[in-house]
C-alpha cells in the first residue's frame, strides 16, 4: 500500500486506558519500543515511497545505508546485501523505493528496509550518464585509440551465450574468416553484469601473450536505456579503456549509444557489424593474392631479363683477365723489393734507439736504496705522529673523566640531597602525590636506596 498523508496512528488496546492517569500501566523501555515496532510493521507492511537520496553510503558488510528525502521530510533506508535492484544507488538520484517499514529499539527510529528500487524519470539516468561521461573524458579515457589487427587468429567475444547475438556473429565469422574464437559468457543486463563484463575484459588481458587473442569484441543485442545500464558502469569503462587488447563495442542497435561506445579503439553499430570489421573476407583475400602472386611472377621475369642484358654489357667492358694479371704481377715485385730496403732501414733505427735507452737506464740497486732510505724518513714519521696523537687524547680522556666525577649527580647526593622514585620513574613535582596520596616510594641516598610508605598529609596552595 501507499499513503499521500501520514496516517493516523492506531491505538493499541493495552497501552491505554480510560479510567485516569493512575490506570496506565508503567511500561519499560523495551515494551514500549517492540510494541511501537509491531505496530509499524503491522501496517505499513509494503509501501512505495519516491523520493532523492541523501547520504548514500556502502558498509564493509556490502549493506547500504541512505536518506530518502524531499522538500519536507527525511526518511532513513537500508538496502541489504545481495538485494536485486534494476538501479545503482547514488547521492542525488531521484527513484521509487519498494520496501516495508520497520523501527529499530536500539536507537529509536524507524526505516525502509528497500527491496526494490527504480528511477523515477529517464532524466535522471541520462543526467547522471551525462556528467559520468563529462568526467571520465576529463581523466583521459576516451582519447587512445588503436587500429586493429589486418588478420587476426585469436578473435575474443565477450557477450551472453543465451541471446542471438553469438551466434550471429559466429556465423559471420565462419562465413567471412574462420579463426579461433575464445567466448567468456557474461551477463548483459540487470545486478552483477557489469562486474562480470569487467572481470571478462580483464581476464583476456590477464591470458599469456600466446593465449591472449587479438582483438575483444563486447557484444549485446539492443534494449532500453536501463537494460543498457551495465555497460555505462564505471568500471566497464575503465577496463575497456585500459586493455592491452584492441576492443570493439558492439552493444546494441546503431542508434543506441553507451559509454564503452567511447573507450573503446572501435564502435560498431551491430554485433553482426563487428564481425565485419574485425576480419576480412577470405574470398576476397585469396583472390587478391592470387592477383599479387601473378603479378610478382611477371615482375620478377621483366628483372631477370634485364639484368641479364646489363650484365652482357658489363661483360663486353672488361679488360683481357692476362693483362689484369701481368699488371698485377709487376706491382707485386716493386712492392717486394721496396719492402726488403724498408725493413732493413727500420731495423737499423730499432736499434738505434735500443742502445740508447739502455745508456739512460740506471741500476736497480741505487733506486732500491733511495726507496728504503724515503721509507724509513715517513715510517719515522709516521712513529712520532702516532704518539704525538695518542698523548694528546690521553690528556682529553683525564680532563672529560675529571669533568664527568664533578658533575656527576653522586656528587649532589653527598651533599644531603636525594632522588625520589616509584617503580623507577623519577619523581619530579607533587602531581604525583595529588593523584597518589598514598604511594610506596624509593628514596637514593649517596650511600643507597631506601624503601618507604608515604601519604600525603595536606596540600598547599601555589
Amino acid at each position: 500500500m501507499s499513503y499521500e498523508n501520514p496516517p493516523s496512528m492506531p491505538v493499541v488496546p493495552s497501552l491505554f486506558y480510560e479510567a485516569g492517569k493512575d490506570s496506565i500501566p508503567v511500561l519499560s523501555v523495551r515494551e514500549l519500543s517492540f510494541a511501537l515496532k509491531k505496530v509499524v510493521e503491522t501496517d505499513f507492511r509494503v509501501v512505495r515511497v519516491r523520493g532523492e537520496i541523501s547520504g548514500f553510503k556502502r558498509h564493509t558488510s556490502g549493506h547500504s545505508y541512505f536518506c530518502l528525502k524531499d522538500e519536507e521530510a527525511v526518511l532513513d533506508a537500508v538496502c541489504w546485501r545481495g538485494t536485486s535492484l534494476k538501479t545503482p544507488l547514488q547521492d542525488g538520484l531521484e527513484i521509487i523505493a519498494t520496501g516495508r517499514l520497520t523501527t529499530y529499539p536500539g536507537r529509536s527510529k524507524y526505516q525502509i528496509i528497500v527491496e526494490t528500487a527504480e528511477v523515477a524519470g529517464e532524466g535522471a539516468l541520462l543526467k547522471i550518464l551525462q556528467e559520468r561521461k563529462n568526467r571520465l573524458h576529463a581523466e583521459g579515457l576516451f582519447q587512445r585509440k588503436r587500429p586493429l589487427p589486418l588478420f587476426p587468429q585469436t578473435i575474443g567475444i565477450v557477450t551472453s551465450l543465451t541471446g542471438a547475438v553469438i551466434h550471429d556473429i559466429l556465423h559471420r565469422l565462419q562465413d567471412r574468416y574462420p579463426c579461433k574464437v575464445l567466448v567468456w559468457p557474461t551477463l548483459v543486463q540487470g545486478p552483477g553484469a557489469a562486474e562480470q563484463i569487467t572481470a571478462a575484459i580483464q581476464g583476456f588481458n590477464n591470458l599469456s601473450l600466446d593465449q591472449r587473442p587479438d582483438v575483444l569484441i563486447v557484444a549485446r543485442g539492443g534494449g532500453s536505456l536501463e537494460d543498457l545500464w551495465c555497460f555505462n558502469e564505471e568500471n566497464v569503462v575503465r577496463a575497456a579503456a585500459h586493455s592491452d587488447i584492441p576492443l570493439i563495442s558492439a552493444v546494441g542497435h546503431e542508434t543506441d549509444t553507451t559509454l564503452i561506445d567511447w573507450a573503446a579503439d572501435l564502435r560498431a553499430p551491430t554485433p553482426t557489424a563487428a564481425a565485419e570489421l574485425v576480419t576480412p573476407v577470405l574470398s576476397t583475400l585469396v583472390t587478391t593474392l592470387l592477383r599479387q602472386a601473378e603479378r610478382f611472377h611477371l615482375l620478377i621475369h621483366r628483372q631477370l631479363d634485364a639484368d641479364a642484358a646489363h650484365l652482357g654489357h658489363l661483360a663486353r667492358a672488361l679488360p683481357s683477365p692476362q693483362q689484369i694479371l701481368e699488371q698485377m704481377m709487376m706491382r707485386l715485385d716493386d712492392w717486394a723489393d721496396r719492402l726488403t730496403q724498408t725493413q732493413s732501414l727500420w731495423l737499423h733505427q730499432k736499434a738505434s734507439s735500443f742502445y740508447t735507452l739502455a745508456a739512460r737506464l740506471r741500476p736497480p740497486s741505487s733506486l732500491l736504496e733511495n726507496a728504503q732510505i724515503l721509507l724509513n724518513e715517513w715510517f719515522e714519521r709516521l712513529h712520532q705522529g702516532y704518539i704525538r696523537l695518542l698523548n694528546r687524547k690521553e690528556e682529553q680522556l683525564t680532563w672529560q673523566e675529571k669533568s664527568l666525577s664533578h658533575n656527576s649527580y653522586q656528587r649532589v647526593l653527598e651533599r644531603g640531597f636525594c632522588w625520589i622514585a616509584d617503580d623507577n620513574h623519577v619523581i619530579t613535582n607533587t602531581t604525583f602525590f595529588k593523584n597518589h596520596p598514598i604511594s610506596h616510594l624509593t628514596l637514593h641516598f649517596s650511600d643507597g636506596p631506601v624503601e618507604i610508605e608515604a601519604k600525603l598529609i595536606t596540600e598547599t596552595e601555589d
